[in-house]
């Protein structure tokens, strides 16, 4: 299978991170580096799991895997661990990938005009008790 998302050494830098393969009890079905690409995967288009391609394996395992993951902590600890990494000497935010609702930038609702009676414009009344910019 092609790896989609993680270089060799990206993976190399995360494996240790992840809990250890089982020593007991039944395998996994599918390895760690093909369900972290599943949940890269997932997380990246923003699909539903269900729609995880079958080449990550089964949707459910790697779901099931991803939330025990998450409630132990374990993408915690990894963020925590890669983070230290990071050069913050420079930070860029591109503002075409942030996107905000207006009304969250702190633009002033206006209430609904009363329309004149055709419909089409605001009646006389209500535009002269606007303030004036």
């Amino acid at each position: 299978m092609a790896r989609l998302v993680l270089t060799d050494d990206q993976w190399r830098r995360l494996e240790p991170l992840l809990p250890q393969r089982r020593t007991r009890g039944r395998p996994y079905g599918t390895d760690h580096r093909t369900t972290v690409e599943g949940i890269l995967w997932i997380a990246r288009t923003g699909a539903p799991w269900r729609d995880l391609p079958p080449e990550f394996g089964k949707w459910i395992t790697v779901y099931q895997r991803f939330r025990r993951w998450t409630e132990r902590g374990v993408f915690q600890r990894v963020f925590d661990s890669l983070a230290s990494e990071l050069d913050m000497s420079v930070a860029m935010v591109d503002g075409t990938f942030v996107k905000v609702h207006q009304h969250a930038t702190g633009a002033r609702k206006e209430a609904a005009l009363p329309t004149s009676p055709d419909g089409d414009k605001p009646s006389a009344q209500a535009v002269e008790g606007l303030p004036r910019s």
